[in-house]
């Protein structure tokens, strides 16, 4: 391929190479060709060429690419020349409104990153970059369509303001950003909702496929306004659940105004699920305002509103089948929680009523197990919050959960335990492979499922007692491996997870003696199953049960055994009475002959081993190792050295 380009004929054959060409040869070498048109004198008059003259939307893409590269480049260009290509975007975008989106996109970032990097830069004593906002109400009163290019030019402007640039100094990105924060981001997002309010002023056309952009785009600048980060911290996306929005305190008159929060409440509910989405985007993101930008009764009122707000959603759920709504909306339920007390929010006239609501749309949510459990894990944090908050309630007014946390947990359980029938009948996924999704979901249940822990403690008792009958007849039955084995072996593994769980969250939740007691209870079938399972070896064997037990021994471990609890623990009474096991030093021997078992019988399967490798690691470092050796040969017939499987 030849890298010299005379004609737009060549161009575009680079563009096809580049953007649509599947040959990876062909490929590399357009890429090469778009670095030497980059630097090549002839750069801009190319671009303009591809711009007027070429006959496709990637030919103005390529031109498009070079700009921001040329811009974007270490050495700038004079003012002078930076100036006019901003110029000529905006006029070339202007005249020709209807281009690509993409293309219109893109050429946008140019004027972005020109704005960027040329914003301190003074030309005749002015500040030569920021007229850009300037320019862009002339485009709000164009067209729809220039409406359009205006509004993605404020909101591509925002986020160049907020990406940080790592090939460039880090304190120059924060003075910019800063900058623009306070001198223009107010501005951008006052007139975002004029727009808004504007729209829902008239008759909302849904099939105005124009109409549905520009609101599209108005609540991604919205958005991008909300994102910002406003005092430089970068938090990490993947903390989704701690984040604070950090608005700055000359904002608050546009978040005191009752009709901020009612217009995108109001757009909800008007507008399909592709829009609706944004804007409860952009209500998560109300939610999660600092605490402290409001004094006490502002942030009373404030937390009115948006459980109003909630209540209003929940009844009337039908736009919650959308599942990009359904994961916003549980977005949403959970930064409430994050960002406001226990305490304020029984305080607020509709909680009674809308934790009713909440609590309704949980049960529903987990029955549904199969549907969206990225969004579930939300809905969990929620309530794990809540629960955890009780023993730091000082008001009068009743948190209700004692009534609706035990519901919860039950809906869990019962939907994980149904659920088995259906993923082995129809050979369809098991959410027990998916390890990490389960562990994380167990984790926010374990607190939940200390409230009002009798009701739950009752349920498991009878649900395993009932399964384990089930197992023990499948066992001595003719019938071998079959469907209704897998059934049961499933929901064992499913109650074996769910008892580590309730046991684990001890730590989690103030307990009491009767509350040991009752893990006593349920611990003894745990181990009782676990001496079922260990003499049927290697016959009768199933993985998800054996690393559901490895879970429940680590559980139990973190809880019951460490020289922290009581030698006294009501957990060993029972356990005393039925398996002999008066102490933790008893359950260490257990322990350890159940690490010896699974070296000997599971050296096949990887989990299994890698897991109990794991369980023995993590005892060691609360024993010597020889202490745990002791506990190997007390008994010499009952263990084998471990030392003969490595």
């Amino acid at each position: 391929m030849a890298l010299h380009f005379q004609s737009l004929a060549e161009l575009e054959v680079l563009c096809t190479h580049l953007y649509t060409g599947t040959d990876l040869t062909q490929r590399i070498e357009a890429e090469k060709a778009l670095l030497e048109l980059i630097d090549s004198p002839e750069c801009l008059s190319k671009c303009q060429l591809l711009l007027e003259q070429g006959t496709t939307s990637y030919a103005q893409l390529l031109a498009a690419t070079c700009l921001s590269k040329l811009v974007s480049r270490v050495s700038p260009l004079p003012v002078e020349q930076r100036i006019d290509i901003r110029n000529y975007i905006l006029n070339y975008v202007a005249s020709q409104p209807k281009l690509a989106l993409f293309v219109i996109q893109a050429l946008i970032q140019v004027i972005a990153k020109i704005t960027k990097l040329g914003w301190f830069e003074v030309q005749k004593d002015q500040l030569v970059f920021r007229e850009i906002i300037a320019d862009v109400k002339t485009f709000l009163q164009g067209t729809v369509e220039h409406c359009i290019i205006g509004v993605i030019i404020l909101s591509e402007l925002t986020q160049e303001m907020n990406l940080v640039d790592y090939s460039r100094p880090s304190a120059k990105h924060r003075k910019i950003a800063t900058s623009f924060r306070d001198t223009s981001l107010k501005d951008i997002l006052a007139l975002a909702c004029s727009l808004l309010k504007e729209v829902l002023a008239k008759p909302l056309n849904l099939q105005d496929e124009g109409q549905q952009n520009l609101v599209m785009q108005v609540l991604k600048l919205v958005l991008n306004c909300l994102n910002f980060d406003f005092i430089g911290s970068s938090a990490d996306e993947s903390a989704d659940d701690l984040c604070t929005v950090q608005i700055p305190t000359t904002w608050r008159t546009i978040f005191l105004e009752p009709e901020t929060l009612d217009l995108f409440f109001n757009l909800y509910h008007l507008l399909p699920p592709l829009l609706s989405q944004l804007a409860l985007s952009c209500l998560v993101q109300f939610a999660s305002t600092r605490r402290s930008l409001f004094s006490s009764p502002e942030r009373a009122k404030y937390l009115a509103n948006l459980i109003k707000g909630v209540k209003r959603i929940l009844e009337n759920p039908q736009g919650l089948s959308d599942p990009g709504n359904y994961h916003e909306f549980c977005r949403f339920l959970a930064r409430l929680k994050t960002n406001y007390q226990l305490g304020e929010l029984v305080m607020v006239k509709e909680y009674p009523e809308v934790i009713r609501l909440i609590a309704n749309f949980t049960i529903t949510s987990l029955q549904h197990w199969e549907f969206a459990p990225n969004s579930v894990h939300y809905l969990l944090t929620l309530w794990q919050r809540m629960v955890a908050s009780v023993p730091f309630v000082k008001s009068t007014e009743p948190h209700l959960l004692d009534t609706y946390a035990p519901e919860i947990t039950k809906a869990f359980i019962t939907s994980r335990l149904e659920s088995v029938a259906i993923v082995v009948r129809d050979n369809l996924e098991d959410p027990l492979d998916d390890t990490a999704t389960v562990f994380q979901q167990l984790e926010q249940l374990c607190t939940v499922s200390r409230c009002e822990y009798e009701k739950t403690c009752t349920l498991l008792v009878q649900l395993f007692d009932q399964n384990a009958q089930n197992y023990q007849k499948l066992l001595h039955s003719a019938s071998g491996i079959t469907v209704d084995m897998a059934i049961q072996e499933g929901r064992l593994a499913w109650l074996v997870y769910l008892v580590g769980t309730v046991v684990g969250g001890r730590l989690t939740y103030t307990s009491t003696d009767e509350h040991d007691a009752m893990d006593g209870e349920l611990s003894c079938r745990v181990f009782q199953l676990i001496s079922l399972m260990d003499t049927g070896l290697p016959q009768c064997s199933n993985e998800k049960i054996e690393l559901a037990i490895l879970w429940f021994l680590d559980q139990f471990r973190k809880t019951y055994v460490g020289d922290q609890l009581q030698r006294t623990s009501k957990v060993y009474a029972r356990m005393s009475e039925v398996l002999g096991i008066t102490d933790d030093n008893h359950v260490l021997e257990t322990f350890m002959t159940k690490i010896v078992t699974n070296l000997k019988y599971w050296g096949r399967c990887e989990p299994v081993i890698s897991r109990t490798l794991q369980f023995l690691n993590d005892l060691s470092v609360g024993y010597p190792f020889y202490y745990m050796l002791d506990h190997l040969y007390d008994k010499p017939n009952k263990c084998i050295p471990l030392a003969r499987y490595f």
